[in-house]
């Protein structure tokens, strides 16, 4: 066969792939268009990443086999998918952080010059590709820069502009846009479109259904480890790519609204500032018992470090924090925990899961330091059944999909191991829960259940805040939203005067007196 006459770049036909435990796909096929974006979707625990595993050669499958152009190979290993010309971003982000933006690009495919019979790395020529690379996609990020200064979004970016310079003809793209805002959003589907010019597949795996609407070409619906079918995207609605998802009826994105905020505070904030200059500065705020407390802003307002700050984990200057009227100090996130608050981290595999661990150490690892003595036999040995009993309980309300409570974190899908690290801060039983981008990630169903335990949170009279960049997610589910710009609060809006017009002007500001004299 000719090659370049082929019908389909990539065909995964009837791959099957068995875990410990549970069968993660079921003879699955996938058939992808050159110059075409073929989203892939799915609940969480649908087989989606497996599949795309399968197909970069991190996992071998049991059974099918893969076409490139029409012709069969063998795909060991993720260097060899490379050279078959498949590239991946994966869903967790894994830049080497002590190494800079141009070595994280050609990761693997360093340039060197060799000179006197001596071979180093050639920084200019590593510079200068990868400012090409920069200028073909449009990005502005500085070649020489640590990748441990970088942003959670400016990471994402990273990861979509080595896939860019490997000049892969399929690019899988695994929730690229889980870290970006808006305008980085369309950054990313100029740079989708002119790879479709250019004739590179896309397999664009998201939860956002909008966007799949926006970008693509064709729709793969995947549940249970199974294929449930192939649609053109212009004949998909948000209701049947919902109902194909998760094999049900669902009318509403929220749970409807039952709990009552009280009229005391329960959290205060006062002229909160941090020891460094370019980030949150004199920001006042107050929470409620029984209410969920929004938090909005772009990338860079500082809400997720103003969040780490009051949790411990930042160093503050000036500024009080009070808990019920008292004052607290959190000097360390154990202080912050003993003043019952939790805090559910934006980067999961950074600050959150432990990858290596079991389901159980790792739901368990916050309340089992907190209270050793609750987890003893004899104040001496771990009772194992006991920590089992109390791990079983979270799995079961959060409906965590796991073969067993020992199975390693890192194998489960993202929107699972999101649900393990919810359990581990619930069971330390918190009256304030910080929530930072909860649903990063996180398919439909799993976004309503994570919103009803909010709800039944707030129901209970806890403090729930959550950090969001997700405009209906922050607009449907939130009390009051405070949104922040470059560090400082803008302004808080009250539930009946919501919108987004009012958030997006606010995040572009930075005080409520700002936005009342622009037109």
């Amino acid at each position: 066969m000719n090659m370049s006459n082929a019908k389909y770049v990539l065909e995964a036909v009837d791959i099957t792939k068995t875990f410990p435990g549970v069968k993660a796909l079921d003879g699955v096929s996938l058939r992808v268009k050159p110059g075409t974006v073929h989203a892939l979707m799915g609940e969480n625990g649908a087989g989606k990443s497996t599949l795309m595993k399968c197909i970069y050669g991190i996992y071998s499958p049991d059974a099918g086999l893969i076409k490139i152009s029409g012709e069969k190979v063998e795909i060991e290993n993720p260097r060899n998918a490379m050279d078959l010309g498949i590239s991946m971003i994966h869903q967790e982000l894994h830049p080497v952080r002590t190494q800079n933006v141009s070595e994280n690009i050609f990761l693997g495919r360093l340039p060197y010059k060799k000179r006197a019979g001596v071979r180093w790395v050639d920084r200019e020529r590593l510079v200068r590709d990868t400012q090409e690379v920069f200028e073909r996609i449009g990005i502005k990020i500085d070649p020489k820069q640590k990748v441990s200064e970088l942003s959670t979004s400016y990471c994402q970016l990273l990861e979509i502009a080595r896939a860019v310079s490997i000049g892969a003809k399929v690019i899988i793209m695994d929730e690229p846009t889980s870290s970006l805002t808006e305008t980085e959003t369309e950054i990313l589907f100029r740079i989708i479109r002119q790879l479709k010019e250019e004739r590179a597949a896309v397999i664009y795996i998201s939860h956002k259904i909008d966007e799949i609407l926006q970008i693509s070409d064709e729709i793969t619906i995947m549940r249970d480890g199974k294929l449930v079918g192939t649609w053109p995207a212009k004949e998909m609605t948000t209701d049947t790519i919902v109902s194909r998802m998760v094999g049900r009826e669902m009318n509403n994105r929220f749970p409807p609204k039952t709990h009552k905020p009280g009229s005391e505070d329960w959290l205060r904030v006062e002229g909160l500032t941090s020891v460094n200059p370019h980030s949150f500065q004199n920001v006042s705020f107050s929470v409620r018992r029984g209410e969920i407390f929004g938090i909005g802003g772009l990338v860079g307002s500082q809400r997720s470090e103003l969040m780490e700050a009051i949790f411990g984990l930042g160093e503050i200057r000036r500024g009080k924090l009070y808990i019920d009227g008292a004052q607290v100090h959190n000097r360390c996130p154990a202080d912050a925990i003993k003043n019952k608050m939790a805090l559910l981290t934006e980067d999961r595999r950074k600050t959150g899961n432990i990858g290596c661990a079991s389901v159980v150490d790792n739901m368990l690892v916050v309340d089992q330091n907190v209270n050793p003595r609750r987890y003893r036999k004899n104040g001496l040995f771990l009772d194992e059944k006991k920590r089992g009993r109390e791990a079983k309980r979270f799995v079961d309300m959060l409906s965590v999909k796991t073969p067993t409570l020992k199975t390693p974190m890192e194998s489960l899908s993202g929107g699972t191991q999101q649900k393990v690290l919810l359990g581990r801060w619930l069971l330390s039983e918190p009256d304030i829960l910080i929530l930072d981008e909860p649903t990063r990630g996180i398919d439909v169903g799993a976004k309503y259940e994570i919103y009803e335990l909010m709800e039944e949170m707030a129901r209970d009279g806890k403090c729930v805040i959550m950090i969001s960049s997700e405009m209906p997610e922050l607009m449907g589910m939130s009390d009051r939203i405070m949104v922040m710009c470059e560090g400082h609060m803008s302004g808080i809006i009250e539930h009946s005067e919501i919108s987004d017009e009012k958030i997006m002007l606010l995040a572009s500001t930075y005080t409520a007196e700002d936005v009342k004299e622009k037109p």
